[in-house]
């Protein structure tokens, strides 16, 4: 069994920045796809941004790209959410997942909260 864990959360201003980390344990990431998702008070749960462990090939929503970058930590077993110029509109609750297929995720984080104030 596999389980993420969500950390750098926290309360920023609008115009900076946080990186979210996303650490697995009890097995790496080869061989999956780790997407990060966010969800906002009274709303759905969205697709930000993954990536694909194995070549690095990355995938970003469209109001986030150029703003959040997601890597890949290979030592720690750790992908990463670079998140800057940050605006209130991307508050909320982040989660990572990790699957074999994209849009097949068979594991989630419990979730870290991300507050921009204007």
């Amino acid at each position: 069994q596999v389980q993420l864990v969500e950390s750098g959360g926290g309360l920023v201003q609008a115009g900076g920045s946080l990186r979210l980390s996303c650490t697995a344990s009890a097995r790496t990431f080869s061989s999956m796809f780790v997407g990060w998702f966010r969800q906002a008070p009274g709303k759905e749960r969205e697709f930000v941004a993954g990536i694909r462990w194995s070549g690095g090939t990355t995938k970003y929503e469209d109001s986030v790209k150029g703003r959040f970058t997601v890597s890949r930590d290979s030592a720690n077993n750790r992908v990463n959410l670079q998140m800057n110029s940050l605006k209130a509109e991307d508050t909320a609750v982040y989660s990572c997942a990790a699957g074999v297929y994209e849009n097949g995720y068979k594991y989630w984080g419990q979730g870290t909260q991300v507050t921009v104030s204007s």
